[in-house]
């Protein structure tokens, strides 16, 4: 029989808990301290650093999108390219059928040859009629010379009246003649005045014609405008165009962009200039981007929407919106080592230390920001081609 003072099996049980109690509020303890001091470090981050940070994750790529679309009708003979080729340009992308066009264009020549011969006649009728005026002044000077020396023979009696008649019948014929022949030289020179035959507007008229036949021939080779890669690619052989009929497109995918939408309340201190890091879903956090905000959106999301809130109604919840930012890449020689796609998602942060730039662009563009020569090089060569013409019909006249 145990005595009162004497410990029992379920005392001595309960005796070790006292240590693990002890080391549970120990861990208690750190565990809040580790929290303070992690409030504590983030709080002085966030004033010191973190606050100058403005980050999204609805950020797209985007880019420019060259829709290839035909110029004139024709059914299409050949496809150059199909979707993701690389083409350059002035690299073919489609063919259509050219009998129509080299029909015209013949047509145009020939045209115009005729129109060059027919000026060059125009400067021969006023170099005629040049000299049928002073055949005429010399028959006028004899007629009037005439009637002169028959006026004073009729005083004298040498001659009758009905001669003197006569003569001044005559001087007025010739004088008749002499008006006649000026009103015609007048004519022909109206016609080529202040001009040679390659600026006669006979001759411009006919080559316009021509270079319109000329560029519609060439139209039937479609070229691509910009360097790139062929997407979306709809067209197909046989089919029949119409101007305007989108065909395929070219994504110049070195000039591509991102477009992040960010809060209205994250632009306070956002403006132009300010750098830019950019992760993308497609590579993740291997590869970061280096960029700059190029430009900061002039209306909302929603304002430029097809069909924009209306918010004048009873029921109405107020919503923060999002405006576009531009963000153009600063290295494009990370574009060229882990190239992107439109449309891929990404991530942006913004650094905000550097507040100097503006908030809205301060300048008019200095220059084009997309430019191609290709259709300037297809009129040179109308061009010349006049010209060897008009050359060619002007060279026979000598």
């Amino acid at each position: 029989m145990s005595s009162p003072n004497t410990p029992t099996a379920d005392t001595q049980a309960a005796t070790p808990a006292k240590p693990a109690n002890n080391r549970r509020g120990l861990f208690l303890r750190l565990l809040l301290v580790v929290i303070v001091l992690a409030g504590i470090g983030w709080t002085v981050w966030y004033f010191v650093d973190g606050r100058w940070y403005e980050a999204t994750d609805d950020a797209y790529v985007n880019g420019n999108i060259v829709q290839i679309t035909p110029q004139i009708p024709g059914t299409v003979v050949t496809i150059g390219a199909d979707d993701g080729d690389l083409v350059h340009a002035g690299d073919v992308l489609v063919k259509l059928d050219k009998s129509n066009a080299e029909v015209a264009l013949a047509e145009a020549k020939a045209n115009l040859a005729n129109t060059v011969r027919k000026v060059r006649g125009l400067y021969n009728n006023v170099a005629g009629a040049q000299a049928d005026v002073a055949a005429r002044k010399v028959a006028v000077d004899k007629a009037r010379a005439d009637f002169a020396r028959r006026k004073d023979l009729v005083k004298s009696g040498a001659i009758s009246a009905e001669e003197l008649a006569h003569a001044r019948d005559a001087l007025a014929a010739a004088e008749s003649a002499l008006t006649n022949a000026e009103q015609l030289y007048q004519t022909n020179k109206v016609l080529v005045d202040d001009t040679v035959v390659a600026s006669h507007p006979d001759v411009q008229a006919a080559a316009a014609k021509l270079r319109a036949a000329y560029l519609d021939d060439l139209r039937t080779t479609i070229v691509a405008p910009v360097d790139g890669y062929v997407a979306k690619r709809s067209v197909q052989l046989g089919q029949r165009v119409a101007p305007g009929a989108p065909m395929m497109a070219v994504v110049p995918l070195h000039q591509v962009w991102i477009d992040a939408n960010f809060k209205e309340t994250q632009l306070t201190h956002m403006r132009i200039g300010q750098p830019v890091e950019i992760t993308t879903d497609l590579y993740g956090d291997d590869v970061v981007y280096k960029g700059k905000v190029q430009s900061l959106g002039v209306g909302t999301g929603s304002a430029f929407s097809l069909l924009p809130a209306q918010n004048a109604t009873g029921n109405w919840i107020k919503i923060v919106q999002r405006v576009p930012v531009r963000v153009v890449f600063t290295d494009p020689k990370q574009l060229d080592a882990h190239p992107l796609r439109i449309g891929l998602s990404s991530d942006v942060e913004v650094g905000l230390h550097d507040q100097k730039g503006p908030m809205l662009a301060q300048q008019a563009p200095a220059a084009p920001i997309l430019n191609t020569d290709v259709y300037e090089k297809q009129l040179a060569q109308a061009d010349d081609l006049i010209a060897r013409i008009i050359h060619a019909n002007l060279a026979r006249s000598k």
